[in-house]
């Protein structure tokens, strides 16, 4: 039987080594891979140190395009969602590390939830699951 998985989700940002530090010091992530492909171009991917769930793959806006939807990849709703096993000791943390937060944390039947922002002003969901 053949699996398959979405391996990493392409994150538009403005530059490469800012969405790095954001993303390592931020929520905590690590930075898998930081190859140079030519022309200012490369291959940049961070993901929860755990190594559990898809990394991102952090593309820098080239053109006026794509320079266009940094920050608006979910067009206004939550676009990712960053599952945690203890939303209190996350929470605390990533508000010390300065992530901006667009409400209190609330409790759902789906689990513990708050909803922030990462540096370009995309909005995820920290979730602690029910």
């Amino acid at each position: 039987m053949s699996r398959t998985r979405i391996a990493r989700v392409a994150l538009v940002v403005e530059d490469y080594e800012l969405a790095i530090d954001w993303f390592q010091r931020c929520l905590d992530f690590a930075l898998v891979e930081d190859t140079p492909l030519g022309q200012g171009k490369r291959w940049v991917r961070v993901a929860p140190k755990d190594g559990v769930g898809a990394e991102l793959l952090l593309a820098k806006a080239a053109n006026e395009e794509q320079r266009s939807v940094v920050g608006k990849q979910g067009g206004g709703r939550v676009f990712l969602f960053l599952e945690t096993e203890d939303f209190a000791r996350d929470h605390a943390r990533m508000m010390a590390a300065g992530v901006h937060f667009l409400e209190e944390p609330r409790v759902e039947p789906y689990g513990t939830v708050a909803v922030f922002e990462d540096l370009c002003g995309n909005r995820w969901d920290l979730i602690e699951p029910a």
